[in-house]
């Protein structure tokens, strides 16, 4: 038969390369990686403050970031983008974003007098000025300096 000839050319498939194995795994780390990071990235923080690696590094990142933000309103204030009033208020909201994200209390609802009495109590001597320098024109406060008051607080609080 003429077909019989032809079955000495078939043979079995080729083997797969290696590296197909290669960028399967490395396509399955990608993704486990990107789902771990979207449930970090969208976990509350009070819940984030609690896992023990990714507590620390949470806060070094809050730490960072609130750091930064006081060193951009320092800039604008130093380049007179900013009044002095608005600078503090400024300082103020980001010491008190802070406060919250790093302990949980609800410093951006709370009076002076209610965040001395609690957790929150060494922030509130630098609040007290932050709030005259925003609210009193009189008062010959050294804005400059309350800023980077600000930035040594947000990098010490433990």
């Amino acid at each position: 038969m003429p077909g019989d000839d032809l079955l000495r050319f078939i043979g079995a498939p080729l083997p797969a390369s290696p590296w197909w194995l290669a960028l399967a795994i490395v396509l399955v780390v990608l993704v486990v990686t990107w789902w771990v990071g979207v449930i970090v990235w969208t976990m509350p923080p009070q819940r984030l403050r609690t896992v023990p690696l990714l507590g620390d590094l949470h806060a070094t990142l809050i730490r960072r970031r609130f750091t930064r933000s006081i060193r951009q309103t320092s800039h604008l204030y130093v380049q007179q983008a900013l009044s002095p009033g608005q600078a503090s208020a400024t300082y103020g909201r980001t010491v008190r974003a802070f406060l919250f994200l790093r302990t949980g209390i609800r410093a951006q609802y709370l009076h002076l007098g209610e965040l001395a009495g609690g957790d929150l109590a060494a922030a509130v001597p630098l609040l007290a000025k932050l709030h005259d320098a925003q609210f009193n024109t009189d008062a010959r406060t050294d804005v400059a300096a309350l800023g980077r008051s600000a930035e040594e607080l947000i990098r010490t609080w433990t």
